[in-house]
């Protein structure tokens, strides 16, 4: 049954064709009724995406490194859409190298992706969403850097931390014209990235789960879609953590205990 308050809502969902992203387009679209553009950088693979969902769900490549490509993505949403009410800033990256080996141009790589492109999407939408009755941005980010820490991921790290910096005060300058801004903090979900790791690390952080498993991409749909309806129109500057309890234990030995 979809969710009445965001029933032919336009949605937009960066990163939308693959992972968390395409999880959370998939529920916008098909449990809570809305319209949602799917953004990747391939075309292609967007519109497949778009497809599976239905309901007017269609594709459109932009890269959110690039100005001009965040303009004509709100561009396209509110022709095709009359308008946008609800922007999901999802494209992430995370390529896995430690400090020692660490590259400058992987740091700057994954700084325009995660956190520049977070701005960028944002600031392109902003002038639809002023003019929206339901006006939200959900932002992803991840349990790594803002509470935990991994090898590997330090600059991911930063930049999941960065983005929660910028929604603080994001929320504040959006507030007058009704647009919350709110953040899902993702745990281990299950994505072709996290399947990239290999079964053992998929595991290993299985164990670590007081609930014994990984998350579902449709685990972080649903929590965005909360942010996004008008139940929770009052909340803003917030996040939710979405891991199954990963970051509670102190150690396995509390897991092993319980």
């Amino acid at each position: 049954m979809a969710t009445s308050s965001l029933q032919g809502k336009s949605v937009i969902v960066t990163g939308a064709s693959k992972g968390i992203g395409k999880g959370i387009a998939r529920v916008f679209a098909q449990a809570g009724g809305a319209r949602v553009l799917v953004v990747s950088r391939h075309l292609k693979e967007a519109e497949a995406a778009a497809k599976e969902f239905g309901n007017g769900a269609s594709g459109f490549a932009a890269d959110v490194t690039r100005p001009e490509d965040m303009a004509a993505m709100a561009k396209a949403a509110n022709d095709r859409y009359g308008g946008i009410d609800v922007l999901c800033a999802n494209a992430g990256v995370f390529p896995q190298v430690k400090l020692e080996e660490m590259t400058v141009q992987q740091w700057d790589d994954t700084f325009a992706v995660n956190l520049k492109g977070t701005f960028l999407a944002v600031q392109a939408c902003m002038p639809y969403l002023k003019k929206s009755s339901q006006g939200r941005v959900v932002i992803t980010s991840s349990i790594t850097g803002p509470v935990t820490g991994f090898p590997g991921w330090s600059h991911y790290g930063a930049t999941k931390a960065g983005q929660l910096g910028f929604m603080r005060t994001a929320c504040i300058e959006l507030a007058k014209y009704g647009i919350t801004v709110n953040a899902v903090l993702p745990g281990n979900i299950v994505t072709e990235g996290l399947n990239d790791l290999g079964e053992d690390y998929k595991k290993s952080m299985a164990a670590s789960v007081p609930l014994k498993r990984l998350g579902e991409v449709d685990d972080i749909g649903h929590a965005a879609l909360f942010f996004a309806s008008k139940e929770a129109a009052y909340i803003t500057g917030q996040t939710i953590i979405v891991d199954g309890g990963q970051i509670l234990p102190e150690s396995l030995d509390a897991l092993a205990q319980a």
